[in-house]
C-alpha cells in the first residue's frame, strides 16, 4: 500500500510539473512524463519489463491529448495560435503519430529509449546555442511542411511527446516567434497525441481491461491528466510574461537533463 501511495504521489507530482511546462513552453509534457513513468513502473513492477517503455510512452500521449487541449485554449483566447500553420501541418503529423504507434512495438526497448534520449539532445543543443535563423528564412511550402510534419509526428509518436520538442524548435528555425510556436504546438498536440494514442491501442490488439486501454496504463493516466489540466494555464499565463531567450534557454535545460537519463537508462537496460 505505501508504494502504492508514494507511486500516486509522484504521479501526481509529476502531472501538475508537466501541465505547467506543457503551458510554458508548448511540449505537451511528455518529456517529463515518459521518464517519470518508466522510473515508477520499474519501481512498482505493476508491468513486464520488457513491456514499460512503450507503455510509458503510450500512457504519456494519452496524457498529452488533455494537457495540450487545456494550454491550446489558453493559447486560443490570448490569440497567439498561428492557425494558418496549424491548418498546413496537422494532417500529416497525425499520419506520422499514427504510423509509430504501429512500428514502435517492433522496436526493441532499449533502441527506443536511445533513440529518443538522442533526438532530444539534438533538439536541446539547438535550443541552448545562440544560434539565430537567417532573417529572409519562411515556411517552406506544401511539399516541404509535408516532410517536415510527417517525420516530426512519427518521431513524437515514438518518443511520447505529441511533437512540441520538434514543432517549437523547427517553426523558431522558420523565424515564427517563439511565443507563437509554443502556442502553435499546443493546438497541433491535441491531433497528434490521439492519433498516437489510438495507434498504440490498435497496435496491442485492443485490448481492454480494468486497468489498462491498449497500452495506456488507466491509473497513471488518470492521475497525471487531472493534476496537469489544472497547471497548464498557469504555464500558458507565465509563457506570455517570460522574454523569448529565457524561455529557450529553460526548453534547452531541460532537455538536456532528461536525454541524458534516456540515454542511460538505455544503456542499462539489459
Amino acid at each position: 500500500m505505501a508504494l502504492f501511495e508514494t507511486a500516486t504521489l509522484i504521479l501526481a507530482g509529476v502531472g501538475l510539473l508537466s501541465g505547467f511546462l506543457g503551458g510554458l513552453l508548448g511540449i505537451g509534457g511528455g518529456v517529463v512524463i515518459v521518464p517519470a513513468l518508466i522510473l515508477v513502473f520499474e519501481s512498482s513492477r505493476v508491468h513486464p519489463a520488457q513491456d514499460i517503455t512503450i507503455i510509458a510512452v503510450a500512457t504519456s500521449l494519452a496524457c498529452i491529448i488533455f494537457t495540450s487541449a487545456s494550454a491550446a485554449y489558453t493559447q486560443y483566447r490570448a490569440g497567439m495560435v498561428r492557425w494558418d500553420l496549424v491548418r498546413r501541418l496537422a494532417l500529416v503529423f497525425v499520419l506520422g503519430s499514427f504510423s509509430a504507434g504501429i512500428l514502435a512495438p517492433l522496436i526493441p526497448p532499449p533502441m527506443m529509449r536511445g533513440m529518443i534520449g538522442c533526438f532530444l539532445i539534438f533538439v536541446a543543443i539547438v535550443m541552448l546555442t545562440h544560434w539565430k535563423p537567417q532573417p529572409h528564412r519562411s515556411f517552406p511550402g506544401i511539399l516541404g511542411a509535408s516532410g517536415i510534419g510527417y517525420l516530426g509526428g512519427n518521431a513524437a509518436g515514438f518518443a511520447g511527446i505529441a511533437g512540441g520538442n520538434i514543432i517549437v524548435p523547427t517553426l523558431v528555425f522558420f523565424n515564427v516567434p517563439i511565443h507563437n510556436a509554443t502556442a502553435t504546438s499546443s493546438a497541433l498536440g491535441v491531433p497528434i497525441a490521439m492519433a498516437g494514442a489510438l495507434s498504440y491501442a490498435f497496435a496491442s490488439g485492443g485490448e481492454i481491461s480494468f486497468s489498462q486501454v491498449g497500452y495506456v496504463d488507466l491509473a497513471s493516466f488518470a492521475t497525471i491528466t487531472v493534476c496537469a489540466v489544472l497547471t497548464a494555464p498557469i504555464g500558458v499565463r507565465v509563457a506570455h510574461a517570460v522574454p523569448s531567450s529565457k524561455l529557450k534557454r529553460v526548453f534547452g535545460g531541460l532537455l538536456s537533463l532528461v536525454a541524458l537519463r534516456m540515454i542511460y537508462s538505455a544503456l542499462t537496460l539489459p
